[in-house]
């Protein structure tokens, strides 16, 4: 049943029934806790994916990938994720795929991709909230493109840590960096880190800085005493 539901993804799109696929959903739910069993999910998914298959059926086969999907999904998740009509949907399962191989695809992908798709991939990076990725999210904090430095600074707000909060720190001074570094300082906060977290929300408490951003310090202060108490 299941090599007949993923031969059936050859004339797959959106708008055709979707029974014929049922049995990957069957199978893919028969085989939590076995991995041997995933793996073989994965290793047919995988097969389809590489072939001539419909952008739709390629597009399914990635949602089916944040669930089985392995570092053995990394490789050619990677290829798709340069071209820009299937990287929306293999960073969406990048994303979702553990372990540090898919971090380090989304990160090589950065140099990789045009300005448009690198907004996406650091959006897929920030949710990661891998800190291996603050060195290369660093470098884009400059782009001359807006949108990929805003991209850059709220990825690294998402990673929070002390170390994403100093480059942050150092960089030009704009509502998003701003923000991010108030993420960060939430962050570590919230994982007891209250000295760091004062810090940061110390040194964005300056009279030149905008209002909002310094009563969003003053805020996060009283929540570092309270912490303490």
């Amino acid at each position: 049943m299941l090599d007949q539901a993923i031969e059936s993804l050859k004339t797959f799109d959106w708008g055709t029934d979707l029974a014929p696929l049922a049995p990957i959903d069957d199978a893919i739910a028969a085989s939590t806790g076995k991995s041997d069993a995933r793996k073989e999910i994965e290793q047919k998914l995988l097969k389809a994916l590489d072939s001539d298959i419909s952008r739709d059926a390629k597009d399914y086969i990635c949602r089916k990938l944040t669930i089985v999907g392995s570092s053995d999904s990394v490789t050619l998740l990677s290829k798709l994720l340069k071209m820009e009509s299937h990287s929306h949907m293999a960073r969406y399962a990048l994303e979702r795929i553990p372990g540090s191989e898919a971090t380090q695809a989304l990160i090589e992908a950065l140099s990789a991709v045009a300005d448009l798709l690198k907004v996406g991939v650091m959006s897929s990076i920030g949710s990661r909230r891998d800190p291996a990725a603050i060195e290369s999210l660093k470098s884009s904090l400059v782009s001359p493109n807006a949108l990929v430095a805003k991209a850059a600074a709220v990825a690294l707000g998402q990673i929070g840590t002390a170390e994403a909060a100093s480059v942050l720190e150092k960089a030009s001074p704009t509502p998003a960096v701003f923000d991010a570094r108030l993420t960060c300082a939430e962050s570590l906060l919230a994982n007891t880190r209250v000295a760091e977290a004062k810090k940061i929300y110390q040194s964005l408490s300056a009279d030149e800085l905008p209002r909002l951003v310094r009563l969003a310090a003053t805020r996060g202060m009283l929540a570092c005493v309270a912490k303490q108490s």
